[in-house]
């Protein structure tokens, strides 16, 4: 074969194009509102505009990048413009991108201490870091019994734990001869959609899932999971795994964790706190009294790719006990055993979670914390929810509209009071306009339009723009009926 032609990009190439998808991104961030916040092709069409047969020859990278504008962007949902307010925020910054390039240019895949020692020890100090800046219990710190480890998403941290107290409470006996069928996982109502993905992955089957009911504000009955367990145990079966979560999906409803951690402590079930989004509102003191509780937790987790301006994936797991963790996920064959492991003065961090290999991801996450400081941070969670009440006063003075749900940080559940039929037309027509993007939920019954808060370039005016839109949109609405 002839060495004249690598096929490969060279250094210079490289940092030409380098460049210029930079200069993209940047020009992307600023012209970001010019686009539909909710893209509007149908389905199917991005695949149309695509070549049914990949190149048999390379293509320059100047025709290549043409073609994101042409035919990727008109497929694109801009997650980042200050006018999304679907689902949870995923906010992105530029220290975040920076880091998860820089984290790509290294390539480092960081199963092992040894495969990369900065890898592990950093995300180690960075995961301490945090355990002081939420002023979370220190049994999570790694110079405990516990330890934090990077996952990519809350669903991923709640498999962990999940398979962390299955063995726990089968003294590691499910590892070897599967689950008997008797184990029993408790959630509410309300809790995320992952947990019931959980369970059937971990074999304990979905028959054996209970949701605990709700009080008015969507949280956990203490005393509905209370009687459950002795309902459960009375027919023979093992209760096993609570979750609590510090702000629900729907409605960012706050479980009461520590009525739920005494009864977890006092039956010896392992108690798993999902924090997803509203964790990171624990950077600012005011907001601390979300973690009440978490000190009974045997796993907690939060996502600062949700709120921490750290772009996805990124979600830190915390155990106050790693043992039962590593002890439940650690398989060592020949090929990746070396010294460091055995000598047991390392983490290998391939052992607290499902897949082996494992990117450096706290790069982006050092970066973030280290450009911001804890005081931006501070800042920008404050604002997000200043806005967010702001809002919240509006659709109380308004005669039209009632609130669904309390807002106790970033998240706003209100309706028209016209019904669901209504409310669902004024959602579409909202996310039809291009100028903004709302999800829903149903409340007992009731069709709920979701506005949330927390985007890293949303300010006031666009909070305000959304409000008079809706209200356009209602009186359009009105004149056709």
């Amino acid at each position: 074969m002839s060495a004249k032609k690598n096929f490969h990009m060279s250094p210079d190439e490289f940092r030409q194009h380098g460049k210029a998808v930079v200069d993209w991104i940047a020009d992307y961030y600023e012209q970001v509102e010019s686009y539909p916040v909710l893209s509007q092709v149908k389905p199917g069409k991005i695949r149309e505009s695509l070549p049914a047969e990949p190149p048999l020859q390379g293509e320059n990278f100047e025709a290549i990048f043409k073609d994101v504008d042409r035919l990727i962007m008109p497929g694109v949902t801009h997650w980042q413009s200050p006018n999304f307010f679907a689902y949870f925020p995923a906010n992105a910054s530029g220290p975040s991108i920076l880091g998860d390039l820089l984290s790509s240019g290294l390539g480092v895949q960081g199963m092992l201490w040894s495969t990369s020692p900065a890898c592990t020890e950093l995300e180690t100090h960075v995961l301490d870091w945090l355990v002081d800046m939420l002023a979370l219990p220190t049994k999570f710190k790694s110079d405990s019994t516990g330890g934090g480890v990077i996952q990519d998403s809350a669903s991923s941290a709640a498999l962990c734990a999940l398979l962390a107290a299955r063995e726990q409470a089968t003294d590691f006996e499910s590892n070897d001869k599967g689950c008997e069928g008797r184990l029993i996982v408790y959630v509410s109502t309300q809790t995320h959609s992952s947990l019931e993905k959980a369970i059937k992955i971990a074999g304990m089957g979905q028959a054996n899932l209970r949701s605990i009911a709700v009080d008015e504000n969507f949280a956990m009955r203490p005393d509905e999971l209370a009687r459950q367990i002795q309902q459960d145990r009375q027919n023979g079966l093992i209760p096993c795994f609570v979750c609590a979560t510090v702000g629900t999906t729907s409605s960012n409803a706050m479980d009461p964790l520590p009525e739920i951690g005494r009864i977890c402590r006092d039956e010896k079930i392992w108690f798993h706190v999902d924090s997803a989004m509203s964790g990171t509102a624990a950077l600012c003191p005011e907001y601390r009294y979300l973690n009440d509780g978490v000190e009974l937790a045997d796993s907690y987790c939060f996502n600062p790719h949700k709120w921490m301006f750290v772009n996805f994936d990124c979600d830190c797991l915390y155990v106050a006990n790693r043992a039962i963790l590593i002890k439940t996920l650690s398989i060592l064959p020949e090929y990746l055993r070396n010294q460091a492991t055995e000598s047991g003065a390392v983490i290998d961090y391939r052992d607290w979670q499902i897949p082996l290999g494992r990117r450096f991801r706290s790069l982006k996450l050092w970066f973030v914390i280290r450009y911001y400081g804890i005081e931006g941070l501070q800042h920008h969670i404050r604002y997000h929810i200043e806005m967010a009440q702001n809002f919240v006063k509006w659709i109380e003075e308004a005669d039209d509209f009632e609130l669904v749900a309390p807002a106790p940080l970033n998240l706003i559940c209100f309706r028209h009071q016209r019904g669901n039929a209504f409310n669902q037309q004024l959602l579409e027509r909202l996310n039809q306009s291009g100028n903004l993007y709302l999800t829903h939920t149903v409340f007992n019954g009731e069709y709920t339009l979701r506005l949330s808060i927390g985007q890293t370039h949303t300010e006031e005016h666009h909070v305000a723009q959304a409000w008079q839109q809706i209200q356009e949109t209602v009186a359009d609405l009105e004149k056709k009926l």
